[in-house]
């Protein structure tokens, strides 16, 4: 994602706490898929592989939430059958979908912002409101993934050695992953204390430190986030007219396919797509500056000698 990375920390995370803030505060079905749909086409788009692997985890939990909901929950007027002389609805069912799918999205929405807004991106735009909080939660976003990886390290190494933990008896189990999560304290603890050792070397908490930034805010980012206020601002508009309400109980209150509501749905698919359409014109971009070369190179009275 070439042309996310380019774009300045602000546009990034005014984007992101616009579309996880409407995704977490929306519970209409049309915005709910265009929500969802839009953070799998971005994640995959970021990193494939690493998405794909990460559903294991995220669609249970998903699952399990929509379960709960009609257990709990006995509202609703179009009864399906009956569990304990308690009522299962098709309202609570399908608003147990709904609250999933939510989930999910957020969920995978903040999955592409951790991809995106890296640690120096986090703390150059909130290293001087707060330095103390936005170091810690730089190091906290980076924590799991050195962790993973770091396990990955130590789990192939007690494997080289014979010592692997999926192997042996329940006792030999429980001893090899004792040994490994020893190893991954003994590694996280001397990890940071060569962290703390390297910031005090590079002045970290001195008065009059300054700083070094390679961002700068171009007319494209203006644009960019002018464009993203302003599909906020429709949405908010929008909420305030209850053009995007959607009610579940005490049963569906429908659809509705007036202008009014073809403006929310539009705009907000544009929103959600906004990361792919910029993308999309960077690969645009590049491949006709690569044939308008190629031309070039083609006609060149050099090549032709």
């Amino acid at each position: 994602m070439y042309s996310l990375n380019t774009l300045h920390p602000i546009v990034l995370f005014s984007y992101f706490a616009v579309i996880t803030g409407l995704t977490m505060f929306y519970m209409h079905p049309v915005l709910l898929i265009i929500s969802l749909i839009c953070a799998i086409l971005l994640n995959v788009a970021i990193d494939a592989r690493a998405f794909t692997a990460s559903l294991k985890w995220f669609v249970p939990f998903a699952l399990i939430a929509a379960l709960i909901n009609p257990l709990i929950s006995h509202d609703g007027e179009i009864v399906l059958f009956y569990v304990n002389y308690q009522p299962i609805t098709l309202e609570a069912i399908i608003y147990g979908l709904a609250m999933s799918c939510m989930l999910l999205a957020v969920l995978f929405w903040f999955n592409a912002f951790s991809k995106l807004m890296t640690t120096d991106k986090f703390i150059y735009l909130f290293g001087k409101i707060s330095p103390a909080v936005a170091l810690l939660i730089s190091v906290t976003m980076r924590l799991i993934p050195r962790f993973k990886q770091q396990l990955h390290l130590i789990m192939n190494a007690q494997k080289a050695i014979g010592m692997d933990p999926s192997v042996g008896n329940m006792w030999q189990r429980i001893k090899s992953a004792m040994r490994v999560l020893s190893i991954l304290v003994s590694w996280a603890l001397e990890n940071g204390i060569e962290s703390a050792d390297s910031m005090k070397a590079r002045g970290y908490g001195l008065s009059g430190r300054s700083t070094f930034s390679i961002f700068i805010f171009t007319k494209r980012d203006g644009s960019l986030l002018a464009l993203i206020a302003s599909f906020f601002a429709i949405q908010l508009f929008a909420s305030w007219h209850d053009w995007n309400d959607f009610y579940f109980y005490p049963t569906f209150s429908g659809l509705s396919w007036q202008w009014p509501q073809l403006i929310v749905y539009s705009s907000y698919a544009v929103l959600a797509l906004l990361p792919l359409l910029l993308e999309l014109q960077e690969v645009r971009k590049w491949r006709s500056l690569t044939s308008k070369i190629s031309i070039s190179r083609i006609h060149s009275p050099n090549d032709l000698h």
